[in-house]
């Protein structure tokens, strides 16, 4: 076994430690590291065309983000815009074409492995529009369709027949749909403008057309849920087969619509409803990839000759207002908002821009943040860290560089199998509290000091 217990850890440390993880499971969702809210001005602003010729990564994945939603979510604290205007959605696609036209030029030498439309809702946008979204990212950028895994973002109320012949003429193979409930009570209560009709309708319709990949979204922990409701909205959701199912818990900031002592008095079912929730999946033969991710042995059969894409998310380049892109040394992005003024002020900006050739907004990893980086993007999920892969690109161990890892497989939350530190099932369930605990000193202090707009 790889790991042992010389770095002199007392029992009564482990038992403590644990017992701060699991007393509190929701701290944050690290769905990326470094957070956004790390991000500052870039003095001097960096060349694009320098930053990507330097970019060691094999393939490149390419994310355009559509900021516009018909309604604000009460859970949202994401970079979107309710705006259903048509004109503005035009403005914007302007916009992103004249982008991808000058990245065209800078960023190249690696074909796409991977291309996402998210948001936002990519979905509000007219049949026409996201028939130029394609048009961008095949004839500008280079996307071949034939090799590359395509997925786009819906609602069910933006779901219509038009759209989805568009996507299935441009070779989508996932589409991903937020529910969050099939209790109208309970979407009602997270301001979300959806009955359970009208997502059983949009279900219907998606069926029809057989994307080799449907994802659904559920969200436990709403307010006046049950453990027995939160069921029914999973048993609702797996009648309609899906292959991939995400199932994330409520979380309320003071800046989201649905503030957090609003649920306060409530007991925290989160826990309750992500176990039984775990429980009924395996009984589906689903398996789980990470604590948010479920899916069917055949959620990657989409016939295509995909081509191979690091786990890391190196090599994103990030189209739109809100969109990120990662190099291996720089990640960088568009401000960061989330009131309405300021949201409407950064994409004003954006579509009124006449150059996007500089990255001017983000965050430089030195070695040590890229080390931390490619530890958590590895241990979150069910394949775990391969020591080797570690060793190979950074020339050390893990526990040399972090070395309170080895709190992991002490505490029974992981396992050092086969030259791997995997989290057990019961380490996935706590990874949102383990994720937070990973945070470097240096990124948590820029964190917590950056001001929501």
């Amino acid at each position: 076994m790889e790991f042992d217990d010389r770095f002199g850890i007392s029992a009564d440390d482990v038992h403590q430690w644990k017992n701060r993880i699991t007393a509190e499971p929701y701290r944050s969702y690290l769905y990326s590291y470094p957070h956004k809210t790390a991000y500052r001005e870039l003095d001097p602003p960096l060349s694009l065309k320098e930053l990507w010729q330097s970019e060691p990564a094999a393939s490149y994945f390419l994310y355009m983000h559509i900021p516009f939603c018909g309604a604000r979510c009460g859970f949202c604290n994401l970079f979107t815009l309710p705006d259903k205007r048509d004109d503005a959605h035009v403005r914007y696609v302007d916009a992103l074409e004249r982008q991808a036209r000058e990245w065209a030029g800078l960023i190249t030498g690696k074909p796409y492995a991977r291309f996402a439309i998210g948001g936002g809702t990519p979905t509000l946008l007219s049949a026409e529009l996201l028939r130029r979204l394609f048009g961008i990212a095949y004839d500008v950028m280079g996307v071949d369709g034939e090799s590359v895994s395509v997925s786009v973002e819906a609602s069910p109320e933006t779901i219509t027949a038009e759209k989805l012949d568009v996507l299935k003429s441009a070779r989508v193979d996932r589409i991903s749909m937020g529910i969050q409930s099939f209790v109208a009570g309970e979407a009602a209560a997270i301001y979300r403008p959806q009955s359970p009709e009208v997502v059983r309708e949009a279900l219907d319709l998606l069926k029809s057309y057989a994307f080799p990949i449907l994802n659904l979204d559920l969200i436990y922990g709403l307010p006046g849920q049950s453990v027995e409701s939160w069921l029914y909205s999973l048993v609702e959701a797996l009648k309609y087969e899906p292959e991939e199912i995400f199932l994330y818990p409520l979380y309320t900031r003071d800046h989201t619509i649905v503030k957090p002592e609003r649920i306060g008095s409530e007991p925290d079912l989160r826990m309750a409803c992500y176990s039984a929730a775990r429980e009924v999946l395996s009984e589906r033969g689903y398996a789980q990839s990470s604590m948010r991710r479920f899916a069917k042995a055949s959620a990657s059969g989409s016939g295509k000759k995909l081509l191979d894409y690091s786990c890391q998310e190196e090599g994103m380049v990030g189209l739109g207002c809100g969109a990120r892109s990662y190099t291996r040394e720089v990640h960088y992005a568009s401000r960061y908002g989330v009131s309405r003024k300021a949201t409407e002020s950064i994409i004003a900006d954006y579509v009124a821009a006449d150059r996007y050739d500089l990255a001017n907004y983000g965050i430089v990893l030195g070695l040590e943040e890229q080390k931390r980086r490619f530890i958590l993007k590895a241990l979150l999920h069910s394949e775990g860290l391969r020591l080797a892969d570690y060793a190979s690109r950074f020339g050390t161990q893990p526990w040399e560089d972090i070395p309170e890892l080895s709190m992991l497989p002490l505490s029974g939350l992981a396992t050092v199998e086969d030259g791997v530190l995997r989290l057990t099932a019961e380490g996935l369930a706590y990874s949102d509290s383990i994720g937070d605990w990973l945070i470097s000193d240096e990124i948590r202090e820029r964190m917590e000091r950056f001001v929501v707009l």
